[in-house]
């Protein structure tokens, strides 16, 4: 699984989509996240036919609606197959349940795991799981999640639950990598990129890296996407890594995973 991706969040617009998808995978992305929810399925399997990229080179996740979770195991099993048809794909790379919804996650993570025993996804996980949604599905099912994809940033660091996945093998996936348009608000961030010569955009995803945390920034700007790939080329030293651990303030910009109600 790359350790950057492209997500497409709130990206309904198919012109801007369509950009956004082929100007990731030109600038070396492989990696594309969206969602039954998000509403361009369609959309983003269209750009990567495009693309002209063969299929095997890249990583296609997407999620579980909770509208199909609420409805059981067979639902589940439908809304995978319905999310693979509009991305116009023979398997899927990763699979995710969206949101842990109260006394449907196990069912429905019993669904994903047949539909993995079956071959039609590369990888199952889940998203927006707390630490005692991932000892559920656990304990129930005694199959763990290859990936968990949460909520993270310098604002909600996430150390307890990363400690968790780490100690489990589960990859965690930190989506909103870039707190959701709040990252100007960070002013100590400046001037740790001023002197690394990069961005503050950069070092917070470099800072996601160095914590083995895979990042999935969403943007529909060319120059933004080309920006937020290149953070391969420089280490923050540990002082700064704790600097930027430091900022925590358990921040959340969206829902808490044990209030889902939509």
């Amino acid at each position: 699984m790359p350790w950057l991706g492209l997500g497409v969040w709130k990206v309904t617009n198919p012109e801007e989509l369509d950009s956004a998808v082929k100007t990731a995978l030109e600038a070396g992305y492989t990696s594309i996240d969206t969602a039954d929810v998000y509403g361009n399925e369609e959309g983003v399997g269209k750009a990567i036919k495009e693309s002209g990229i063969p299929r095997e080179q890249l990583f296609i996740t997407t999620k579980l609606a909770n509208k199909m979770q609420r409805k059981g195991y067979d639902a589940t099993l439908k809304a995978f197959e319905a999310s693979r048809k509009r991305l116009g794909l023979e398997y899927i790379d990763l699979f995710l349940i969206h949101w842990p919804v109260k006394d449907k996650y196990v069912e429905s993570w019993k669904a994903i795991i047949k539909l993995y025993k079956e071959g039609l996804v590369r990888a199952i996980g889940v998203s927006n799981f707390l630490i005692h949604h991932l000892e559920d599905i656990m304990n129930e099912t005694d199959v763990v999640p290859a990936v968990n994809q949460v909520e993270l940033h310098p604002w909600l660091n996430q150390s307890e639950l990363i400690d968790f996945c780490r100690k489990n093998k589960i990859q965690v996936e930190a989506y909103s990598p870039l707190m959701s348009g709040h990252l100007r608000e960070v002013t100590e961030l400046e001037e740790i990129a001023e002197k690394y010569g990069k961005t503050p955009a950069q070092i917070v995803l470099r800072w996601h890296l160095q914590r083995e945390v895979i990042v999935i920034p969403k943007s529909v700007n060319k120059g933004r996407i080309i920006e937020n790939s290149q953070i391969f080329d420089f280490n923050l030293s540990e002082e700064d890594m704790e600097a930027i651990n430091s900022l925590n303030r358990n921040r959340r910009f969206l829902p808490h995973p044990d209030n889902v109600y939509f």
